[in-house]
Order: C-alpha cells, then structure tokens, then sequence
C-alpha cells in the first residue's frame, strides 16, 4: 500500500500553487494517443524542438527515468486578460513557465520532506519531457479538443501544464469522460490563419488508432509552424520588469487563435 493515495497528492500540488492538478500512473501514459501515435509520424523539427546530442536525431518516444510509477501533472491558469504570461522572451522563458516551474519544486521538496523520490520533467519532449496534453487527459484534467489543445471544463484552453514524475505507484485519477467537442457548433479549426487543420493528413490505418493529431488526424503541424515563425518575425519590443528589469526586451506573442476561438472558459 501507497503511502499517499492520488487525491492527496493532488492537494499537496495544488498547495504548491497550481491552479488544476491530477496524477497519471505511467502505465495508463504507455497508451495513451500521442504516447503510442507520435512515434509513427513523420518527424518534425519546428519551433521548440531539439536535437540530441549524440547522434543528432530528433526524439519522437518518451525516455522514462527508472523508478519513475506515475506523474503529476500541474496546470496554471493563463487568463485571456493577461496575455503577457504566455509570451516567450528573448533568451528566457514564459512568465507563466516560470511559474509552473516554481510550483513543481516545491512540490519535489514537499515530497521529499516525505521521504517520497522525485523526478524533473522537462517541458519537451527531446529533453525528457512526457506528452503533457495526453498526460493531462489521463489525469482527469478534460479532453483534447478539435483545435488540437486540452480543454478543461472551468478553464477551456486558457491553462499550461507540466508535470513532476514520482516512484509512488498511483491510480490515474481520469480521464473524465468530459467531452464539450462532441455537441458543440463553433468551427473553432476554421478560424486558423494557415489552414493547419484543413485536410485529413494522418489515418487511422496507418497509425494504429482512433485518436488522432485534431482528433480526426486534420492537425498538420507543419502549418502550425508557419505561423510560429511568422511570430518569431514579429517580435516586438516591451518593458516586463517581471523579465528584464535593464529595459525592454524581445517578446514573441506566439497565435493563440484556435485557442481563443473555443467557447469553454469565457
């Protein structure tokens, strides 16, 4: 027997300051979609993607860290009125980001004081990270929806997530079943300045399921991306004494369209 079931841990996370969180056993993870479907794709090396070092590949599975049994995943609100905790600055990080970060260490300390072993978990993929999203849903945080984003029932898409790997052995405490896409009438993937979800461009035959990027496999990422580096053109001088207290620095304002355009959390 555990010394913590799930729902304690998930009160120790939201002490820590997150504003949702849920635990996600690591087997559940190993099958959950993007776990099992973004190994097939075609590989990608867009915007927040990196190499490996030693043979220059692009990571497209998970590594687990051993001993690892389950995952926390932390959410922290970004609300539409304040657009600034999503913006990426030059060499650094998102003021939100930050914050997740922030969150997660004092969860590792608290769980440490218990005696309980941690794991760091990058926000990528290629350095360690899990799929957040997947992991998400399978932590009862909500749904992956048309627009390709996890949406929550209080808070649509307006949430980033990351994630703290422990040795306990924990129930996953979802998915929820919650699913708004299935009635909804907003054509929230219309509203997309590339188009990126304008044709059906991953099958199930050839991926091995259901679930697919955009949910029916409209979700091209590679469009995406175009947009990611218009942003990256665009950046825009703004003084953030949260960043850089030397004056204005780089912002990117990355889109943030199909996220806006989804009903949930207005």
């Amino acid at each position: 027997m555990e010394k913590f079931t799930s729902e304690e841990i998930v009160k120790f996370a939201l002490e820590s300051g997150a504003t949702l969180a849920g635990v996600a056993n690591v087997e559940d993870l190993k099958k959950a979609p993007a776990f099992t479907v973004v190994p097939k794709m075609p590989e990608y090396n867009g915007v927040g993607t990196y190499m490996r070092d030693e043979n220059d590949k692009f990571l497209t599975g998970v590594v687990w860290p051993e001993g690892i049994k389950s995952v926390v995943v932390l959410a922290y609100h970004h609300p539409v009125d304040d657009p600034k905790l999503d913006y990426w600055f030059e060499g650094h990080n998102t003021i939100g980001n930050r914050k997740l970060i922030g969150i997660g260490k004092k969860l590792q300390s608290i769980m440490a004081e218990e005696g309980i072993e941690t794991f760091s978990l990058n926000y990528h993929i290629e350095k360690g990270g899990v799929f957040l999203k997947d992991s998400a849903v399978i932590a009862g945080l909500g749904c992956i929806g048309r627009n390709n984003l996890l949406i929550n029932p209080e808070h649509g898409s307006h949430i980033r997530l990351r994630a703290v790997g422990l040795s306990l052995d924990l129930p996953s405490t979802g998915p929820s079943g919650y699913d708004p896409c299935s009635i909804c009438e907003v054509k929230c993937w219309e509203k997309c300045a590339q188009s990126a979800f304008a044709k059906k461009i991953y099958l199930e035959a050839k991926l091995g399921r259901s679930e697919l990027p955009g949910r029916i496999g409209n979700f091209d990422r590679t469009l995406c991306n175009v947009q990611m580096q218009e942003d990256e053109a665009n950046m825009e001088l703004m003084g953030i004494p949260a960043i850089s207290v030397e004056g204005p620095i780089n912002a990117i304002k990355y889109c943030r369209i199909c996220e806006y355009a989804c009903p949930i959390g207005k």
